[in-house]
């Protein structure tokens, strides 16, 4: 991958994923001259003795204590020097002694995203650190040096203190870190990089762990993962309309151009896209048969007798169409598996309104981060070049490290990620209840000796994470808990909120694949219940239709010949109407599903096929091979 240049003010989403996966970085030599600028501004300061936070003062609760000229115990009797100014010990006690987080260490994409977020902000010359230290700290990020970042310990102000001192620990030559794939102490992963520890300056201990990177590289994270989580939920969605025959005029854009909502305008739009070319949406109902078990006699034929399943109608008799003459102009007298009804359940209909909402909190989220991106949340910050009376006004303390922000976009998103999830898992239960699936198989499987459970079972799975993500909704950033001895009196507990999502994300692909393995059975099932019926319509006459048509008079009753007549009509119908078959890019991805996901015609192990559907969703294949068929 090519380098990707930092200034500090022009990094991007995409380029942090980058190197966040492995790119290099390489620092703006104009943004260099102004990092040394405010350094030296700093150094000034120090030497002219002005008071200045978090430099010539302690942190937090301390900051009214100012610094003396040397430590105290050494003038104790035999007392060994540290051989360390005050000024360097404030700095590197700071990061020792706040790199205290617990848990599991975060992915090293998340670490690697951190590094690279404190890096761009530290170019802004705004945090008066030295050029050699923040190169020191680009060579631990381009030499591949991932430090150990447990995940807990953060309340998102004074940012993320803890984890980014576990970033900056590594640098000093302490902590942990990995180094190809190997846990290592600091000092001896630094070492097999080729690289030396640093000793902090003025400030700069502040300025490595006074932000809100970890927040933020987590939250750039999610949003790239739930940005194919959201595409997957449409492509999803739109392979059950196709199991479904559903409807397509609740997509029109004319109806979303009503309401334009952008998130809901581009979910219709993507879904008329997916849709394209579909002959089962929008089937007459008379044409889609239902599921009848399958029976030894069922079939006419050698190949016919292979299927998992029975087709059949039922008639409508004359003196039942009162009042209904001219829909049954329209569509033929024949109940098969489709409603007649204009309109499918909400979880079909609405999904433009519901996937679109998500599309809109993702759309809120990314807008935030755009600009924490290129912002200097480090404090106190630095403005050299200012007219000043007093160096407080050119080094001054405010609140940029506080991740509210960050921790309300994400609670936003949080709270959207199950209803993502859950109108996903109502639709594949519809696809298993033989009560709302419109005609297929109960648990979408043929089932004729009784002792088989389909997709029943997955629909349970899919039950419990919706049910464990909307339990991990509730949103961390309402929750704000005082520290540093209530200096910091009011926290946005972002981190946790940005660290649910990221986790969250990958539950709610969980449930979208559960969705897409079932209705990849179901629109077998779909498709092959329609074109037997195509095929048996095209060699049959009508009396052989008949024979799937319950409801009609028998042969040699009167009305039988009028019922034939309407048999043939629809036999006819049948036989004149090519293969059916799903929309293109439906098609494409369902081909990609079978590759890894075979069909189920008998009741088998699924924890293979369950593994295999989870990677494809978390890989992107069947994402890619959707782009790749449009």
């Amino acid at each position: 991958m090519k380098p990707i240049r930092l200034d500090g003010r022009s990094l991007t989403r995409a380029k942090l994923v980058e190197v966040a996966y492995g790119a290099q970085v390489m620092l703006d030599e104009a943004a260099l001259r102004n990092v040394a600028h405010a350094a030296a501004f700093l150094a000034e300061q120090v030497r002219r003795e002005e008071p200045i936070y978090g430099v010539s003062t302690g942190f937090g609760s301390n900051a009214d204590k100012l610094l003396g000229a040397h430590p105290l115990r050494d003038e104790l009797p035999g007392a060994t020097p540290s051989g360390r100014s005050l000024h360097e010990e404030l700095q590197r006690n700071l990061i020792i002694s706040h790199a205290v987080c617990v848990g599991e260490p975060f992915a090293a994409d998340v670490v690697r995203a951190m590094l690279c977020i404190r890096i761009n902000t530290l170019l802004r010359g705004h945090s008066g650190v030295r050029v050699e230290t923040l190169q020191a700290l680009t060579a631990m990020l381009n030499a591949g040096v991932v430090p150990v970042v447990p995940q807990l310990g953060s309340v998102g102000a004074s940012g993320d203190l803890a984890p980014l001192s576990h970033l900056a620990i590594v640098l000093l030559g302490g902590g942990e870190a990995f180094h190809e794939g190997e846990r290592l102490r600091g000092d001896e992963a630094l070492k097999r990089a080729g690289l030396a520890p640093v000793s902090l300056s003025y400030k700069e201990g502040l300025a490595l762990n006074n932000g809100t990177a970890q927040m933020l590289a987590t939250g750039v994270l999610a949003l790239h993962r739930l940005e194919e989580m959201l595409d997957t939920a449409d492509l999803a969605a739109a392979m059950t309309l196709d199991a479904f025959a559903g409807r397509l005029g609740a997509f029109a854009e004319d109806v979303h151009a009503l309401r334009p909502h952008p998130g809901q305008v581009d979910s219709a739009a993507n879904l008329r896209d997916l849709l394209k070319g579909s002959t089962l949406a929008d089937i007459p109902y008379h044409l889609v048969p239902k599921f009848r078990p399958w029976l030894p006699k069922s079939w006419d034929t050698t190949d016919a007798q292979t299927l998992s399943f029975d087709i059949g109608w039922d008639w409508v008799p004359s003196d039942q169409r009162h009042g209904r003459e001219k829909f049954y102009r329209r569509f033929k007298p024949f109940r098969g598996g489709k409603k007649h009804q204009p309109q499918d359940s909400y979880s079909l209909r609405c999904i433009p309104q519901v996937h679109g909402a998500v599309r809109d909190a993702a759309a809120q989220a990314r807008r935030v981060l755009d600009i924490e991106l290129n912002a200097v949340t480090d404090n106190p910050l630095v403005f050299p070049d200012a007219r000043a009376e007093h160096v407080e006004q050119q080094v001054i303390s405010a609140g940029h490290f506080h991740g509210m922000p960050l921790a309300l976009a994400m609670s936003y998103v949080k709270a959207a990620i199950p209803v993502l999830a859950s109108i996903s898992e109502r639709r594949l239960n519809k696809l298993v209840d033989p009560a709302t699936s419109d005609g297929l198989p109960p648990f979408l499987i043929g089932n004729e000796d009784a002792t088989e459970s389909g997709f029943m079972i997955v629909q349970y799975t899919a039950a419990a994470i919706v049910n464990d993500l909307a339990s991990r909704a509730h949103p961390a950033s309402v929750y704000s808990i005082p520290t540093s001895a209530n200096a910091e009196d009011h926290v946005s507990m972002g981190a946790n909120e940005a660290r649910h999502v990221l986790a969250m994300v990958e539950d709610l692909g969980k449930v979208l694949a559960l969705e897409l393995m079932t209705a990849a059975q179901a629109l077998d099932l779909r498709r092959d219940m329609i074109n037997a019926a195509r095929d048996l319509a095209d060699r049959a006459d009508a009396a052989g239709l008949a024979a799937k048509v319950q409801g009609g008079p028998l042969p040699g009753t009167p009305g039988h010949d009028a019922f034939l007549a309407e048999v043939e009509a629809l036999r006819a119908e049948l036989s004149a109407a090519e293969p059916f078959h799903p929309g293109v890019a439906v098609a494409a991805a369902h081909a990609a599903i079978r590759e890894r996901v075979p069909f189920l015609e008998r009741d088998r192990a699924l924890d293979i096929d369950l593994a295999a559907m989870l990677a494809v969703v978390r890989e992107g294949g069947v994402l890619a091979a959707v782009r790749q068929a449009r």
